[in-house]
């Protein structure tokens, strides 16, 4: 497993249905990560050396995606400099959240005009993973069926999911269906923060401050939510602790440098 090369990966994915536009969520306050994310914003918060917004932009590029939205709230300034300071691809347009961050839905909705296309990637900017043999954007673009499809979700076996002790969120039928877990009930599956959504999912998206989990309840109740394994590792980085445990699963894999692809055999 193994993070991206600068080159271009191999895919049999028709071009023009790959999304060439994304958005990534970095505007949170991250407060579980505190005191780390007093200074620092969440999505620059370092696993093995390295921004964990950065990684998942790199990732971005490899997958063909030319142009990327992130909203801002929390130490927007610092973000927003960070990101500025990179070299693309991919281009990356700030939609910052001035007054009060919005939630995953609401942010989304409001940069709807700016990702342009009728389906695009959306990415938590606070996440790692570790590619399987095919990197997990290129599969969600292969998978994705928008006559059937509203939101095709990346999903992590919660049993094989590195430093996640949850109930899960999803189940998931043979064809993909995904129904979110029952009050009580333990699920196979959790969300891994990554996923392809199409624009009519907003269609009657409410006003305010939203989550991205009602839209998915819409799609569920008809039957156009879909689910997606990730067949590489996955963590949950939700405190420094969670660091702590990433950082010695990966040295425990071999990697001794910055760049987990720099992996020592």
């Amino acid at each position: 497993m193994s993070e991206p090369t600068s080159a271009a990966p191999q895919s049999t994915v028709d071009a023009t249905a790959a999304p060439k536009t994304a958005m990534v969520l970095a505007a949170g306050y991250g407060k579980r990560m505190r005191p780390i994310t007093d200074e620092t914003p969440k999505p620059m918060v370092e696993v093995m050396g390295r921004p964990m917004i950065d990684r998942t932009l790199d990732r971005l590029a490899d997958a063909g995606v030319e142009r990327v939205v992130v909203n801002s709230h929390h130490l927007a300034d610092k973000l927003e400099s960070h990101l500025a300071a990179r070299s693309g691809p991919p281009a990356i347009e700030i939609s910052r959240e001035a007054d009060t961050p919005l939630d995953t839905g609401a942010g989304v909705l409001n940069a709807l005009d700016k990702l342009g296309e009728e389906h695009f990637y959306v990415l938590n900017g606070d996440i790692f993973w570790l590619d399987g043999c095919v990197p997990a954007l290129i599969r969600l673009a292969q998978h994705w069926a928008p006559e059937k499809m509203d939101a095709l979700v990346l999903l992590s076996a919660t049993a094989e999911a590195i430093g996640y002790a949850g109930p899960g969120d999803f189940q998931m039928d043979i064809q993909g269906r995904v129904r979110r877990r029952q009050e009580f009930e333990v699920a196979p599956f959790c969300f891994a923060g990554v996923q392809i959504l199409h624009r009519r999912l907003f269609d009657y998206a409410p006003e305010g401050s939203f989550s991205l989990n009602l839209l998915f309840d819409q799609a569920e109740g008809s039957e156009r939510l879909f689910g997606l394994r990730h067949d590489g590792l996955w963590f949950h980085i939700g405190t420094p602790h969670d660091i702590e445990t990433a950082e010695e699963v990966l040295y425990d894999l071999g990697f001794r440098t910055n760049r987990p692809e720099e992996r020592v055999s």
